[in-house]
């Protein structure tokens, strides 16, 4: 019986094979995805679907309205007018954006909403004449 050639190096060994192969493999793809399961037809409230985009909204509008502020600072103060002129409109741009974004998300979601709808309806129709 031959014996194989060791390598130069012991550090080079291969990891066992069990380290490489777990099999909780497929549960874990499941809890890490980030989409909700089709099998899932828990109810959720409007705000535990829409307080995201909501609070982006709330967050955006408070800037932007800060924003607003610092621009009429700058119109009615004399010292310091440069700092007010500079960042102003840092303040507006940052508070549309957010604004915008949120305003966007919305319909998002919505459209989600009506194709996961759509699809818990067709997987209860395939389960219907499926099943019999």
């Amino acid at each position: 019986m031959e014996i194989p050639p060791k390598s130069p190096d012991e550090s080079e060994k291969s990891p066992p094979s069990r380290e490489l192969i777990t099999s909780r493999t497929g549960s874990t793809l499941c809890m890490s995805s980030r989409s909700e399961s089709v099998w899932t037809s828990t109810s959720r409230s409007k705000w535990e679907i829409y307080h995201k985009p909501v609070i982006v909204l709330s967050v955006g509008a408070a800037i932007f309205l800060f924003g607003m502020v610092i621009i009429s600072l700058s119109c009615f103060l004399k010292d310091e007018k440069n700092i007010y002129k500079m960042s102003g409109p840092a303040f507006l741009s940052l508070g549309l954006m957010l604004l915008v974004y949120g305003l966007v998300w919305i319909p998002i979601i919505r459209k989600k909403q009506k194709q996961r709808q759509k699809s818990q309806f067709l997987q209860s129709l395939k389960s219907f004449f499926f099943n019999r």
